[in-house]
């Protein structure tokens, strides 16, 4: 059994390019169904927020026609009801002691642009993380959250290291739009990241060295079984 960190948003809107407040969250699907291949692998996951603040989950990713169905936007529902008790005392990033873990997961929803980018305790875990070799594994909008990764030298710790995320075709397709503030895998390429894309909305995996990472949130289930594979014993 290995210890896994799960990063959540706790935000719960977005400003977006008009100024607008856009309701959003974690999205059900990618947070239940990394939470539940990590567990089935045997794994123990403890959940992390900044300030320690019960995340909200996006309700368009619980609408049937995003989950891909009504069966399938309760089952996520119920995963969700099961596990409420964690999510509504989830660790404060400011008390997570990174060493302490074996992996650091990030799942998405439009959250992590609202909070996670500029977390400064987040760029204080994921540079730990990452110094110390551990799996670091965001996915569709999760990546964000390593644009907080700055170092006290001005740099970015993920310069040069390849990765997927959710792309502009995604966003402007599927996504927020024309209306969207910024994209996350233009930031990325300007702070000198690889962004490497796959057919959109199909799952699609980057693996460079310890940092395991997915487009989208078909991507989910596969970054959550690469994770599982990394992970000794």
């Amino acid at each position: 059994m290995n210890n896994i960190l799960m990063i959540v948003s706790a935000a719960d809107s977005l400003t977006m390019k008009d100024g607008s407040k856009h309701p959003t969250g974690f999205w059900a699907e990618e947070l239940v169904e990394a939470h539940r291949t990590l567990l089935e692998a045997g794994h123990r996951i403890t959940f992390a927020t900044p300030g320690g603040k019960a995340p909200t989950v996006d309700q368009v990713s619980l609408a049937p026609e995003q989950a891909g169905g009504e069966e399938k936007a309760e089952s996520l529902r119920a995963y969700l009801e099961e596990l409420r008790p964690e999510l509504a005392a989830p660790l404060p990033l400011a008390d997570v002691v990174p060493l302490e873990y074996d992996a650091v997961v990030i799942p998405g929803g439009h959250g992590p642009m609202a909070d996670l980018a500029t977390d400064w305790d987040m760029g204080r875990i994921l540079i730990a993380a990452n110094d110390a070799g551990l799996l670091i594994a965001p996915f569709c909008h999760g990546p964000a959250a390593l644009l907080s990764a700055e170092t006290t030298e001005g740099g970015f710790a993920f310069s040069g290291r390849r990765m997927a995320v959710f792309t502009n075709e995604e966003e402007l397709g599927g996504g927020t739009g024309d209306n969207t503030p910024w994209f996350v895998a233009d930031a990325l390429r300007d702070k000198g990241a690889i962004v490497e894309a796959g057919p959109a909305w199909e799952s699609f995996v980057v693996t460079d060295g310890n940092l395991i990472s997915g487009q989208n949130p078909q991507s989910s289930v596969d970054v959550a079984r690469q994770v599982a594979a990394s992970l000794p014993g």
